[in-house]
């Protein structure tokens, strides 16, 4: 077996890891004295005190959320997400210090906003370079950990792409260790890993040190035996277990008294991001209705003189958690269907008015269900809502139909601006819309929301299949 180049950094982890430390907080001690040297202010008992309880509460907040954990198999996004976090926090917790116990109303300073943004330019900056640096070492060898995969299964194969397309992390793939090995199909053609054996074969290479990491991706019928003969060995060992091949949503880790467990459908709006994303709503909506109150007035008016019956149609939806809602909608057609049987609009629909023909082709129809946003019912952008009827007919026909209600129904969603729009008169049209709605709950952020509500600007309003 070749062994590939050991990591340069790890018989002195111990020692980096505390560098790591002192370092953030030498720029936080270094940057508050020279700031306030450059606004003339002495170096007061006070100004060293401030310094002093950014310190502390820093370096609490990261040791307890593992700030200086391993990074090598993340992206840099995630650990610069959490110096900001827990630095604006600190930074939160000084000015309500200074504001409770020294009265000050003077807050924020300039000072302390410049040690504030300068303080978090370097403590981001220095690991942006930091991992430039290690990426380009390990793209040519150095810096290395050497894997073994435990499984040659489904999971074991997709693992071992993941660390071939990632040679940033630094992890070699030595091979697999299987039992009863099975046919795989890696993909590219240098991607050939070899079956090195075993379990038994495993123990004893990890017990001569040839490997660092062992990665358990089956459920072996001797899972205890193994884990105990490597725990004879220096290889850190990790379970991946069977779940990971579905399709999970929006899965997160928590714990039921103290045992360990692993959501596999869950909703992304949970806790400060249902507030993020209500604000979002709640903006957008009251800006929007400000500007189309006039053409909504004008088109409520134009409803009422072409054709008989009210202006508005309410239609029993599904809303958040499959909770019916009532969802507002200009009236486009000579009847209001609500019961058991709905039947979709089609090309050349006689019971669309010529109006209505026009507005549900433009999505004008639509713009009352912005008063539905403010209420709370639905959110700007999200899988949109289908009458109820729809819902109990593909929930028996389509897989994971009624994910779709993890997260409030929306205006526009990432199947509309995708194509997915209009009729469903087939079983795969839906099936499709469903898929691009579970991507859109799967990957949830307010940057994704922003870009669909761009790309509904541009190309989600008009569209040949809206009858």
């Amino acid at each position: 077996m070749d062994i590939p180049v050991r990591g340069i950094l790890q018989a002195h982890q111990s020692a980096l890891s505390v560098a790591h430390r002192l370092l953030d907080l030498l720029v936080i001690v270094l940057v508050g004295y020279w700031q306030h040297q450059q606004q003339g202010l002495l170096s007061t008992t006070e100004i060293w005190l401030q310094i002093l309880f950014a310190v502390l509460v820093f370096h609490w907040l990261s040791e307890f959320h593992q700030l200086y954990g391993s990074w090598r198999g993340q992206r840099i996004r995630g650990e610069l997400v959490k110096v900001f976090t827990w630095w604006a926090l600190t930074f939160v917790l000084l000015l309500s210090a200074d504001y409770l116990l020294l009265g000050r109303r003077d807050l924020p300073t300039p000072c302390q906003m410049g040690w504030f943004a300068l303080v978090l330019a370097l403590l981001c900056g220095y690991r942006v370079l930091i991992r430039l640096a290690l990426h380009a070492l390990r793209r040519r060898g150095f810096n290395t950990r050497r894997v073994a995969i435990v499984g040659t299964g489904p999971v074991g194969a997709s693992l071992a792409r993941s660390i071939s397309a990632a040679p940033w992390m630094g992890l070699k793939l030595l091979g697999f260790y299987d039992a009863t090995p099975q046919q795989m199909d890696l993909g590219a053609r240098s991607l050939r890993p070899q079956v090195l054996g075993g379990l038994e074969q495993l123990i004893e290479d990890a017990r001569q040190g040839r490997i660092d990491k062992v990665y358990i991706t089956q459920a072996e019928p001797h899972l205890r035996e193994l884990i105990t003969g490597l725990s004879d060995t220096t290889a850190s060992v990790y379970l991946i277990p069977d779940v990971f091949t579905f399709e999970l949503l929006h899965a997160r880790s928590e714990s039921i008294n103290g045992l360990p467990t692993i959501s596999i459908f869950d909703s992304p709006m949970d806790g400060a991001w249902s507030l993020v994303k209500r604000v979002e709503d709640v903006l957008l909506a009251s800006l929007i209705l400000l500007l189309i109150a006039v053409p909504m007035l004008l088109i409520g008016l134009a409803i009422k003189l072409t054709s008989p019956g009210p202006v508005l149609f309410r239609q029993r939806r599904y809303g958040l958690d499959g909770r019916p809602i009532m969802v507002w909608k200009f009236r486009s057609m000579t009847v209001q269907e609500n019961g058991a049987q709905v039947r979709q609009a089609t090309r050349q629909d006689p019971r669309v008015t010529p109006l209505g023909r026009f507005l549900r082709r433009t999505s004008l129809d639509e713009l009352p269900q912005f008063f539905n946003v403010l209420r709370g019912d639905m959110s700007i952008v999200g899988p949109r809502p289908h009458a109820v009827a729809h819902n109990e007919q593909y929930r028996r026909q389509v897989s994971g139909y009624m994910l779709r209600h993890k997260v409030k129904p929306g205006i526009t969603g990432w199947a509309q601006v995708n194509g997915w729009r209009g009729e469903t008169d087939t079983l795969d049209k839906m099936r499709k819309r469903v898929e691009f709605d579970l991507q859109y709950i799967q990957h949830w952020s307010l940057w994704l929301d922003l870009k669909i509500i761009l790309l509904t600007l541009f190309k989600g309003f008009l569209n040949k299949n809206a009858f």
